[in-house]
């Protein structure tokens, strides 16, 4: 069985809010941005884990976590509707975290009540999208945000800033954006922070002129 599973991270407590949680992080991805954090993830040709593996790791964490989080690089180009329903005969909710470009298959997880909560990546507006994704999957994203829109799950919109890439006028482009489709949740922003993972970006010590952005949406600023 092919090893699609890069590392799991057996514990946490901050990526699902208020939830013990592990992470898995499936490798590649239909993205290649420029600020990714993961590329080495994304890059990556074989993991270091099966499916069954998975498996075998959250029998034993039955009772001591109550969440699973899906990340990557990009959990959604794997079929995951075997995997979340596994995941769900163990008793675990489940988080999502995803940059939107497979519609379908969230649509179908969603109507069979498979996840719990999704993280969806906002990457740029629709001008900058491929410059910075190296994608043509703008279109896919914005299906994915109505079919969360629409859904009753709890769900969140958050984009990674780097001064270089996005600027203040593209941040009040993507909030009408957002507000257009009918988001009316928080905008969570968080800053690129170099790692020694990263290859691509340099970190940008350029701050923001949060004088410059509108209060369209409630901004919640990360680290």
């Amino acid at each position: 069985m092919k090893k699609i599973i890069y590392s799991i991270t057996p514990f946490t407590t901050v990526d699902y809010k208020d939830h013990l949680s592990c992470i898995v992080w499936f490798i590649h991805c239909n993205m290649q941005c420029q600020y990714c954090y993961n590329s080495n993830i994304v890059s990556a040709k074989n993991g270091q884990y099966t499916v069954e593996d998975l498996y075998d790791f959250l029998k034993r964490r039955v009772g001591l976590l109550d969440s699973v989080v899906l990340s990557g690089g990009e959990a959604t180009i794997h079929n995951l509707l075997p995997i979340c329903k596994e995941i769900k005969e163990f008793g675990f909710k489940i988080k999502l975290d995803t940059n939107g470009s497979n519609p379908k298959l969230i649509k179908t997880l969603l109507d069979r009540n498979l996840l719990d909560f999704v993280s969806l990546d906002f990457k740029a507006t629709e001008e900058k999208f491929k410059m910075i994704t190296k994608s043509l999957l703008y279109d896919r994203f914005l299906e994915t945000l109505e079919l969360l829109n629409k859904s009753k799950i709890n769900y969140e919109v958050r984009t990674t800033l780097h001064r270089d890439l996005l600027d203040e006028d593209d941040i009040n482009l993507m909030q009408n954006t957002l507000i257009n489709r009918g988001y009316k949740k928080s905008f969570y922003l968080q800053n690129f922070l170099e790692t020694t993972n990263f290859k691509n970006l340099k970190e940008s010590h350029t701050a923001y002129d949060k004088n410059k952005i509108e209060n369209n949406l409630e901004l919640i600023f990360r680290n």
